[in-house]
């Protein structure tokens, strides 16, 4: 059985409201809990595309993928005409 979408919408309207009642300090808390989450599960793939490699090869794989996330992210998307 599908969500409708009233129901997603009440559940995106209390996901806004609860974080709206957290303090300032409770959300960069929150942020940096998943930013490292973020990290780990990043250093866990390459670990895991990468068996052999050093701990030195592994941040250096991780500057890799954020440098060219951030390429990516500075990168316009394309006009929606412009791919035909």
């Amino acid at each position: 059985m599908e969500p409708t979408s009233e129901l997603i919408d009440a559940l995106y309207r209390e996901k806004v409201l609860r974080a709206r009642r957290m303090t300032l300090q409770k959300r960069v808390e929150v942020g940096a809990a998943l930013s490292d989450i973020g990290r780990q599960m990043m250093r866990d793939a390459i670990r895991r595309e990468n068996p052999s490699a050093s701990e030195e090869e592994v941040r250096q794989l991780m500057r890799r993928r954020l440098e060219l996330k951030r390429k990516l992210d500075d990168t316009p998307l394309p006009e929606s005409g412009s791919l035909k």
